[in-house]
């Protein structure tokens, strides 16, 4: 357990020092930013939107996250800042998904992945696909990413409480989900 911390504490530590260095213009680390940080982002955006519209609402965080990097006051922050960024674009991508269905009609193609999974790793994806998005998006942070639940909140940018709320209730609707109870 406490490798674990050292591990996810100097993981941290080498981010904030490449969010430094990508600040002050350094071209190869944000490459090793953006390679490290990618799998994360993608992760977490098929997890809100599916397979399909995930890399490019990721691409389009990128392109946000160095516009705006060099605001970034604390480097330490970078991980619930580059996810709060990835929740908007996700937004964004949920919105012109729902304009294009309205204005050009019928129902999307079905966007989850259901490549080759165990049974197990598929049940835990299609009860997470069956969380309402904030509750969703808060339980992949929490449970998949690590987040605390102060960084949860500042990502979806609610209150504490709320954040907290929403962890509670999505994980009372996985355990009801993956144990075959009715809710």
């Amino acid at each position: 357990m406490a490798d674990e911390r050292l591990l996810t504490d100097s993981g941290a530590a080498f981010d904030e020092l490449l969010v430094t260095l990508v600040q002050a213009g350094d071209r190869r680390a944000a490459e090793h930013l953006a390679r490290r940080w990618q799998p994360r982002l993608l992760r977490t955006a098929r997890r809100v939107l599916g397979a399909e519209l995930a890399p490019g609402a990721v691409q389009e965080c990128w392109v946000s996250i160095f516009r705006a990097i060099g605001g970034l006051r604390n480097p330490a922050r970078f991980a619930p800042w580059a996810f709060g960024i990835l929740r908007r674009r996700c937004v964004d991508a949920m919105r012109r998904q729902s304009t294009a269905r309205h204005r050009y009609g019928g129902e999307p193609g079905d966007t989850t992945a259901t490549t080759a999974m165990p049974d197990e790793a598929l049940a835990i994806a299609g009860a997470m696909a069956a969380l309402p998005p904030d509750q969703r998006l808060a339980a992949q942070l929490f449970f998949v990413e690590g987040l605390t639940l102060a960084e949860i909140a500042e990502v979806q940018q609610v209150p504490e409480g709320t954040a907290k709320s929403r962890l509670f209730h999505a994980r009372r609707r996985l355990k009801a989900a993956l144990s075959g109870d009715d809710q």
